[in-house]
């Protein structure tokens, strides 16, 4: 009965830790100082707590409970679109919830269970000490890319994001978002280490490891100073636009043309005399919310003549329909003042993007899950993929490269964007800035808006540019290379920001490699110890029957 009682304790105490792990991913209701110290510290409660369990099932099982408590809490906000959108009973929508982060807290286990089976756990000596680091920081990196990647990936939350604004957020123009979660993880471990020591004389030899996680992080701020890009053309004249529409009236059929009505007052709206004209207008994914040819032209014609009478590009959200071929689309269409309103009825507009990552239950529903779509109210079907690789929008002398919703949070699939045209030395047709196209109306005012402005952030580390948002609700703003807030409209307003915006050409080091070389190190590293626990246990077996 004792030991249950433990068990269950350190169970609840898992949760618990994972809950509080979870508000380290945006600021508010915390400060944004508190952010990275407290995902180090919650982590490496963890790592202790796995490196302590007497088996690779039980550690397996102490990571399971801590990331059920954090993606209850940081995805909370889901249960939002199920039930107030989607009028799914509220005891349905937590349960789906808690079935989805049972489900993600299983790479968790993944990690915990590797660094078991690899044997590298603390057993006093410093080689041992760094290898159980090393593998934890490789375990954890393996199956958070795991997570983002199987079954089209879900890598919100990844441990990475909580390190934005500290030392170690440099190490993403290097080796990414990954590369980010390995150092964080590492350093999360060394805490551990620290934290577990129970004797004195362990204690200089544990510090050491210490030492390494200050030298990531210092190497962190040196990558953060590194100028990877340099100015492409002139600054552009941007303006974001937020209509802040009620999701639920958004698709109804009395409303259409009074959102569209009001968008075009909004994109519209006058400038201050002295003021630039916007160059490029942003509008939020699907401000266009039926498909394009069931709009009047006279409606597409006055799109136009905003264009024309600002002498500016619109960029706006909008689904499309191929009548040749029954496919749609969830796309970004450009309309400047020599579009023609036929062309935007037949959906052939010279600039177009068509999202390549489709959303699992919003814009497409996986095999076997009909029966759940069937149980909300949501207006859900199968949008066509547009292709992973498409052209960026040539607006005044700068390449902007949309991406709709949460394509966003998958940093890899940008790279090609700005790297440009493959196979040709010289080309200068990547993209100069990023642009994020979205519509978060369907979780409320919720974390949900301030963590996808974090990973916004990130991206715009990663490739040294800068990210446009114009979204429904928020966040709505600019960043800009470094990954630094330019401007930002307050969340669930209605409202008009006017920005300006470098844009910069050369490529940093992740976007010239990709993912590819961190998680290669992480995977080489899980061998390595691996196969040194091997070479161990034949070198003990060797030693006893010599002893014998």
């Amino acid at each position: 009965m004792k030991t249950l009682w433990l068990k269950g304790r350190l169970a609840l105490g898992l949760l618990a830790a994972g809950a509080v792990h979870a508000l380290s991913f945006a600021p508010d209701p915390l400060p944004t100082w508190a952010l990275s110290p407290l995902q180090l510290c919650t982590m490496a409660w963890l790592v202790t707590c796995v490196w302590r369990a007497p088996s690779g099932l039980y550690a397996a099982r102490r990571a399971w409970f801590f990331a059920l408590g954090h993606f209850v809490v940081g995805l909370y906000w889901l249960t939002t679109s199920m039930h107030v959108y989607g009028y799914m009973p509220m005891p349905l929508a937590i349960v789906a919830l808690v079935a989805l982060s049972a489900y993600l807290a299983l790479f968790a286990s993944l990690a915990a269970w590797l660094v078991h089976r690899v044997k590298a756990v603390t057993q006093g000596s410093l080689s041992a000490i760094c290898w159980a680091s090393f593998a934890w920081a490789s375990a954890w990196t393996v199956s958070e890319w795991l997570r983002a990647t199987l079954f089209t990936g879900f890598p919100w939350l990844n441990s990475g994001y909580a390190h934005v604004d500290s030392w170690f957020a440099g190490w993403s123009s290097v080796l990414g978002l990954y590369g980010v979660t390995f150092v964080t993880a590492f350093s999360a471990a060394a805490i551990a280490t620290l934290v577990g020591t129970r004797t004195r004389t362990q204690t200089p030899l544990r510090a050491l490891v210490g030492v390494f996680a200050i030298l990531f992080a210092l190497l962190g701020l040196i990558f953060g100073h590194i100028k990877w890009s340099t100015s492409a053309g002139a600054p552009l004249v941007a303006r974001l636009v937020q209509g802040n529409v009620d999701q639920g009236v958004k698709f109804t059929p009395d409303h259409l043309y009074k959102i569209i009505q009001e968008h075009l007052r909004l994109a519209a709206t006058p400038v201050p005399v002295g003021t630039p004209q916007p160059q490029v207008v942003l509008l939020p994914e699907t401000v266009m919310a039926v498909f394009q040819h069931q709009i009047a032209p006279p409606a597409w014609q006055a799109w136009i003549d905003i264009a024309k009478a600002q002498r500016s590009t619109l960029l706006i959200g909008s689904a499309l329909y191929d009548s040749k071929t029954g496919a749609y689309t969830n796309s970004v269409i450009g309309i400047d003042g020599a579009t023609t309103a036929q062309q935007l009825v037949d959906a052939t507009m010279a600039q177009r993007y068509d999202k390549s990552h489709l959303v699992p239950f919003g814009e497409f529903v996986p095999f076997g899950f009909r029966w759940f779509v069937n149980l909300m109210s949501i207006p859900l079907g199968d949008f066509t993929r547009g292709a992973s690789t498409q052209k960026p929008f040539a607006i005044d002398g700068q390449r902007i490269a949309p991406n709709i919703c949460y394509e966003d949070i998958f940093g890899e699939e940008l790279l090609p964007a700005v790297r440009g045209t493959p196979g040709t030395p010289g080309t200068q047709d990547g993209a100069t800035i990023l642009a994020n196209f979205s519509n978060l109306a369907w979780f409320g005012d919720s974390w949900a808006l301030r963590q996808h402005w974090q990973m916004s952030r990130l991206r715009a580390i990663e490739t040294s540019r800068p990210m446009l948002r114009a979204t429904n609700t928020g966040a709505t703003g600019a960043i800009d290379h470094r990954g630094r807030d330019i401007a930002q409209l307050p969340p669930n307003r209605v409202g008009v920001l006017d920005t300006t915006v470098q844009g910069q050409q050369g490529l940093t080091p992740y976007v010239r490699l990709g993912n590819g070389l961190i998680l290669g190190l992480s995977v080489l590293i899980l061998f390595a110890a691996w196969w040194r626990r091997k070479s161990t246990s034949i070198n003990n077996t060797l030693n006893d029957d010599r002893s014998a």
